[in-house]
């Protein structure tokens, strides 16, 4: 296998509803990032979304979006694993590239998810027969996972406060955010009930949004600019597919799985990671990858947020450009754009949202309610 970088990114301003054509977001990332790395042509095109089915009565969109970009005769392929689609093109763009069958890849997101009621096509990522007809929702699920914990763990209220202060105070710099302002502590906490005992900013919002990336061979990356990160390692795991059947639910087994094959992969540890950028489409999921990925003990993932610990300054920054909560969750791109991110960190491009002497970055995408994690480890070059 050979070793991959990533040598050139695009991403479009997350926002509440795109006028553009999902189609003509997803051709301007791609063109843009093929641009950005010197390229007028690229071998294969793996595509992240998840709702186009639904939401734009659209498939086929590795073909269509291929087309849209001018990139005819090229292998074109829509990557799926529900919430985590974007980190499974990404990966399967890796793997591409790792295997010597492709020279320069294209692993691209993009989620237009304004044009219809999103809700009930997210719930799709449960069991259509065990769960979604007793009412399950990706908002129930999360929101049991987090009373659980809550319950467990004896965390007080406003436990979870910090995370979403810390994503839209990170978001703030950061001009592709949805969200670019701070909010107060008072303004999380009396924030409206979603579920309970989750509230309006303990869960990211619908949006829309596309990002790409291009990957090469590292050996060959010198040629496509100055700027460029290496993938030190890529894993893919899966859990018991319903809350209900784990052994142990607060345990996110596949988010663990994942990390430590990564680990092993890279030849890292935990304690080489500088930046976390986490899956933070509900507050609970930050802290439960905190947790899996060994940086807090079973617990203890909410402290971190609660003593300041995740800030660009602290033992382990995480959503460092406003994450899924801020930035926005355009669900088959959000994976993309954490890699844009680590992308801007890693090569000292990441301006007011710079970690001091980021040299390792890890990324965590969540499929349902970690029914499936990818996690993704990059290194500066």
């Amino acid at each position: 296998m050979r070793s991959v970088s990533i040598v050139a990114i695009a991403q479009l301003p997350v926002v509440k509803a795109n006028s553009d054509s999902l189609s003509h977001m997803a051709a301007s990332v791609i063109r843009e990032a093929m641009r950005n790395a010197g390229v007028t042509r690229i071998q294969a095109l793996f595509v992240g979304n998840m709702l186009a089915d639904e939401l734009q009565n659209q498939k086929h969109l590795g073909a269509l979006f291929a087309d849209e970009a001018g990139l005819h005769g090229i292998e074109a392929m829509r990557v799926g694993a529900a919430t985590a689609g974007g980190a499974a093109a990404l990966r399967v763009a890796y793997l591409a590239v790792a295997s010597g069958e492709v020279d320069v890849a294209v692993a691209m997101g993009a989620e237009k998810m304004s044009d219809s009621s999103a809700v009930p096509a997210l719930a799709k990522a449960l069991d259509a027969k065990l769960e979604v007809p007793l009412g399950a929702n990706m908002i129930n699920r999360n929101a049991e996972l987090m009373r659980m914990y809550m319950e467990r763990y004896k965390v007080p209220k406003g436990g979870f406060t910090n995370f979403s202060l810390n994503a839209h105070k990170n978001a703030k710099t950061n001009p592709y955010a949805m969200f670019r302002k701070p909010v107060s502590v008072a303004t999380v906490r009396n924030s409206r009930m979603i579920y309970a005992p989750l509230r309006l900013y303990d869960s990211a919002p619908i949006c829309d949004g596309a990002a790409a990336v291009v990957l090469v061979p590292t050996e060959q990356a010198s040629e496509y600019g100055q700027h460029s990160v290496r993938i030190l390692g890529s894993a893919m795991a899966t859990d018991y597919f319903r809350m209900e059947d784990r052994p142990s639910p607060l345990q996110l087994r596949a988010a663990q799985i994942s990390a430590e094959k990564t680990y092993r992969m890279a030849g890292l540890t935990r304690e080489d990671v500088n930046v976390f950028e986490v899956h933070d489409a509900f507050t609970i999921m930050s802290a439960l990858q905190l947790e899996a990925a060994g940086f807090a003990a079973a617990g203890r993932g909410w402290k971190l947020a609660q003593e300041n610990e995740i800030g660009l300054k602290g033992k382990m920054p995480i959503t460092t450009f406003g994450g899924l909560k801020a930035r926005g969750h355009p669900v088959g791109a959000s994976a993309l754009y954490q890699t844009c991110e680590l992308f801007l960190q890693l090569t000292g491009q990441a301006g007011k949202n710079q970690v001091r002497k980021a040299k390792v970055g890890m990324m965590q995408s969540i499929g349902g309610v970690a029914s499936t994690v990818v996690t993704h480890i990059l290194g500066g070059e």
